[in-house]
Order: structure tokens, then sequence, then C-alpha cells
């Protein structure tokens, strides 16, 4: 983990099928690995539903502590609706970050948020589930850097194969 530039850092997960799609996620959105802790998630493993076969190339391992063992670069994004975060649409992505969240059901612990460089939240009205809420974090990351892939090589490299679809012109 000393070269990743974006870790997923998941609080006591319990759900496979989340898991799965928070590994979609990652594979999308270029993140070095993901991690998590506590039990539940390895009692629900054999359910795992990772459609892309992302845990193939992006490491998937629970740890004791998301917070060990980074590196000193790295800083901490905690997201969840904590009163006094920042509203996402005004963050600004660090360069190198573990964004951390919290389980399906609770919350990220406060002694991991008063560690935290950065809490922000994603204004909804009520909780999405986990996947959505990496995937939302994870786009508006991409959204804000400015060397984003504009080009129809692009799309065709990147769409799934069944996808054929042009605009066609006026």
């Amino acid at each position: 983990m000393k070269d990743a530039s974006v870790i997923i850092g998941l609080s006591n997960p319990k759900s496979p099928t989340n898991i799965g799609a928070v590994l979609r996620a990652a594979g999308c959105y270029k993140a070095d690995a993901v991690i998590y802790t506590g039990t539940r998630y390895d009692k629900a493993a054999k359910f795992q539903t990772d459609t892309k076969k992302m845990a193939q190339t992006i490491p998937l391992s629970g740890v004791e502590s998301m917070l060990d063992n980074l590196p000193q670069d790295m800083k901490i994004v905690c997201v969840d609706f904590a009163e006094g975060a920042t509203l996402l649409p005004h963050f600004q992505h660090p360069e190198k970050a573990i964004y951390i969240f919290g389980p399906e059901d609770g919350s990220i612990s406060q002694d991991v948020a008063d560690r935290a460089d950065h809490v922000v939240y994603v204004p909804t009205v009520g909780c999405m589930n986990l996947a959505a809420s990496v995937n939302v974090v994870l786009y508006d990351r991409l959204a804000k850097q400015e060397n984003i892939i504009q080009s129809d090589d692009h799309i065709r490299q990147n769409r799934d194969n069944k996808n054929n679809l042009r605009v066609r012109a006026k």
C-alpha cells in the first residue's frame, strides 16, 4: 500500500453485495486497494458478487486497523453523515487519500473520525447504501480532476461489449 494513491476503507461491512459493488467502483475509478475491518464480511464472503472480477486486480484485504501502515503523505478522509462535516461538492480531494466509509448499519467510530484530516458527507435525503456512497465519492474525485479523458476511443475501450450506442448528428 505504500505506492497507493487511493484506498477505500470499509468499517465492518456486512454485505457481500455491497463489497462486490465497491470492488467494481474501485476498478471503474482506479482505486488501488480496498481494505476492511471487522469479521462480518468474512462470514458472508462466499456470497461475493464481484461481477467484473475486480478482486483479481484490486487487493481486498481485512485489517485490524485502517489507519496503521499508511504512507505518511496519505490523507484520511471519512465519509459519513457527521455533524460538522464538509459538503462533498465543496470538498477538494487530496492527491493521496484513504476514504473511510462506515458500516451499512452504523457509523465510523469516533476515534477514527478524530484522526481524520477531513470528514465529508454526500448531501442526500436519507442514507445511500455503502456501494452507492463509494461510487459517488470516487466519481466526485474523478470529476474534479483536470485531466479527464474525453474521447470516443476512451468510450469504445471502456463500455460493455454489447453497447454500441452513438449520438447521431441532428
